[in-house]
C-alpha cells in the first residue's frame, strides 16, 4: 500500500539517512545561494482538503526534527484554525494557498482585495512570508495571472514557488494525481520547461517506493522540492480505499480539461 503514513515516514527516514537536509520554502528564499545545503529537500504541503491529515504529517516531521511548509486554502476543508495553530506550534511554516482569481471569477480588483484580506487572516497564525498558487483545475482562471497586474512583494511576500525557484538547479516531485509522475494529468502543478530534461535523465518515479529505492542507490538529484497533498496520506484503510478509487476518476476529468484548453 502506497500513500500511507508509514510509507511517508520511511521516505523521510531514507532521505535523512542519505544526508539530505530539509528546509522550508521560507528558509530557501532567505538563504544565500552559496549557503544552500549540498543535499537539500524543500518540503512543501498543499492542504487542499482534510486538514487533520496535515496535522498527522506535521507531527511525524516534528518528531524527526524536520520543518516543512504548509499552505492552507480559505475553504473550510482546509482552513481549520485549530489545525493551523497546532502545525505552527510544531515549528512548521504556514503559507497562503491562494486561488483568488478563481474565487473572484477573473476580476483582478476583487481578487487582490480578497488576497489582501486572507493574507492578513493567515498572518494571525504565522508571519506569512511565502504563498503558493492552488491549481484549481476546474477553474479557467490561473491564480498566477493576478501577478500580471500586481506584485506580491509589495505585500511582504518573499517567495512563490512557481516564480521564485530556480528549477534548473532543483528537481520537482509532486504527488499530484496520487502518483509521483502525474504531471501529465496536472492542469497547473507542473514544471513543463524542465520536465523533458528530467525525464531524459531518468528522474521519473511512479510509486513512493521508487523514490526510496532511487535514494538508497544514490540516484536522486542533489536538490529537490517535494510537494505532497496530505489528504492522500493515511493509515486508515477506508479513507485510503476511497482516495485510491476517487483519484483515478479525477485524473480522467483532468485529462479532459487539459485537452479542452
Amino acid at each position: 500500500m502506497d500513500f500511507t503514513l508509514r510509507i511517508y515516514k520511511e521516505l523521510l527516514s531514507v532521505l535523512q539517512g542519505k544526508g539530505y537536509q530539509f528546509v522550508t520554502f521560507e528558509q530557501y528564499c532567505t538563504m544565500p545561494v552559496a549557503q544552500l545545503p549540498e543535499r537539500m529537500i524543500i518540503l512543501r504541503h498543499d492542504v487542499d482538503l482534510k486538514a487533520k491529515n496535515s496535522q498527522q504529517t506535521a507531527q511525524i516531521e516534528y518528531e524527526m526534527g524536520i520543518a516543512a511548509s504548509y499552505y492552507f486554502r480559505v475553504v473550510s476543508e482546509s482552513n481549520q484554525p485549530d489545525v493551523i495553530r497546532k502545525i505552527a506550534t510544531l515549528g512548521h511554516e504556514i503559507g497562503y494557498h491562494y486561488e483568488d482569481m478563481a474565487i473572484a471569477n477573473g476580476d483582478s480588483e476583487q481578487a487582490i482585495k480578497h488576497f489582501t484580506e486572507k493574507l492578513a487572516y493567515f498572518r494571525n497564525f504565522y508571519p506569512v512570508r511565502t504563498i503558493c498558487m492552488h491549481g484549481a483545475p476546474t477553474s479557467k482562471w490561473d491564480g498566477r495571472d493576478l501577478w500580471k497586474k500586481y506584485d506580491y512583494r509589495t505585500y511582504g511576500i518573499i517567495g512563490e514557488p512557481y516564480f521564485d525557484v530556480d528549477f534548473s538547479q532543483l528537481f520537482y516531485l509532486t504527488d499530484t494525481g496520487r502518483c509521483w509522475d502525474g504531471y501529465k494529468v496536472s492542469v497547473r502543478d507542473k514544471i513543463p520547461v524542465y520536465q523533458d530534461q528530467w525525464t531524459a535523465q531518468g528522474w521519473v518515479y511512479h510509486r513512493t517506493h521508487d523514490i526510496i529505492k532511487a535514494a538508497e542507490e544514490d540516484e536522486l538529484p542533489m536538490r529537490i522540492m517535494i510537494t505532497t497533498h496530505p489528504q492522500r496520506w493515511t493509515d486508515s484503510w477506508l479513507p485510503w480505499l476511497k482516495e485510491s478509487i476517487v483519484q483515478p476518476l479525477k485524473n480522467i476529468v483532468k485529462r479532459m480539461l487539459i485537452k479542452g484548453r
